[in-house]
């Protein structure tokens, strides 16, 4: 059986288990299925940030700390990229980045397309990260397109979320647009040797204090939430989200933002939240599902003829969209 090679190490398995996974077939499904009981115990790293900033280098530097480190981890890569408009297959092929990691077999590096996904992350990115984890593998980086202002969705998949900056590039105005510093449990100033990294670090600061104010209010992500007996109290510790910079290009700093890294996951063990975000997370799946789901069921039982003449009627204003949508959703009479 697949699941059985995928415990046992087979990457040959693997590789084609994720296919089955990004094409959602029944037996993709069902493997998944099987091996999900083998899941939560692998680290979720997020990388997002605006495109240029250097995230597949910094991406590849840290699996190689990981790699060489005095207690090697298994790494795995899911690097999103853009879908080609022709053959919907992924564009950019981070693997050909890192061909200095693929001899390692400690690390398994997967590029997938968006297709369309919005927030940088395919609909299939969350199984692939299930395989990954039930796979043995300890860390998980999960790098997304860099699409702007909805990567912020990558908070709800990672544990540990990098925003990667560079000076420069003007994107400290972009990321406060994007309520992006909002989602950073660690900021990353990467390319840190070019001129006006103070001024860029200067800013982030600036911004974090608008980003993570110190209140009443609960910021899961940086979305505030109701106090509940699940959540941390307003005198809980609070995780300050650290800048450090590195230049991937030549290996520097790497070593301390993995420190930064190790940090803040004995910081969510330590307060709990690692549990409230594998929660959180798996809430989030489990919404998209019954959302995915529910549109299929609906899809089944209707025809072409009645979603052309409901559309035609809103093209010729007969019937708003509300109208419309209560029309073809309203359950048949009986």
């Amino acid at each position: 059986m697949m699941e059985v090679d995928i415990l046992n190490g087979n990457r040959l398995a693997l590789s084609r288990l994720l296919t089955q996974i990004e094409n959602d077939t029944p037996a993709g499904r069902e493997t998944l299925r099987v091996l999900f009981p083998r899941t939560g115990r692998a680290h979720l790293i997020g990388v997002t940030g605006a495109p240029g900033t250097g995230k597949s280098s910094l991406v590849n530097q840290l699996a190689r700390h990981y790699r060489k480190s005095a207690s090697p981890q298994r790494v795995a890569v899911v690097a999103v990229d853009p879908s080609s408009p022709f053959t919907g297959g992924a564009v950019l092929g981070d693997r050909i980045r890192m061909t200095d990691l693929s001899g390692d077999p400690g690390v398994f590096i997967r590029s997938m397309a968006s297709r369309g996904s919005l927030g940088g992350l395919a609909r299939a990115t969350a199984g692939l990260v299930q395989a990954f984890d039930a796979a043995g593998y300890d860390v998980i980086l999960i790098e997304t397109v860099g699409a702007g202002q909805a990567e912020v969705d990558i908070a709800r998949l990672a544990h540990t979320t990098l925003v990667v900056e560079a000076p420069g590039l003007g994107d400290e105005i972009q990321a406060i647009k994007a309520g992006i510093l909002e989602i950073a449990d660690i900021l990353v100033i990467n390319k840190a040797d070019r001129p006006g990294v103070e001024n860029t670090e200067r800013a982030l600061r600036g911004m974090l204090q608008l980003a993570h104010p110190v209140q009443r209010i609960f910021r899961h992500h940086g979305r505030p939430e109701r106090l509940t007996p699940d959540t941390p109290t307003p005198d809980a510790p609070l995780w300050l989200p650290p800048i450090q910079r590195t230049i991937a290009s030549e290996g520097k700093g790497i070593a301390e933002l993995a420190e930064s890294i190790a940090r803040h996951r004995e910081f969510l063990i330590k307060t709990g939240d690692l549990e409230r975000r594998e929660r959180a997370r798996l809430q989030n799946e489990l919404d998209l599902r019954i959302q995915e789901t529910l549109v299929k069921r609906w899809q089944a039982g209707m025809t072409n003829e009645q979603y052309d003449k409901a559309l035609e009627k809103l093209v010729k204003r007969e019937v708003s969209p509300e109208e419309a949508v209560e029309a073809l959703t309203q359950e048949p009479k009986k």
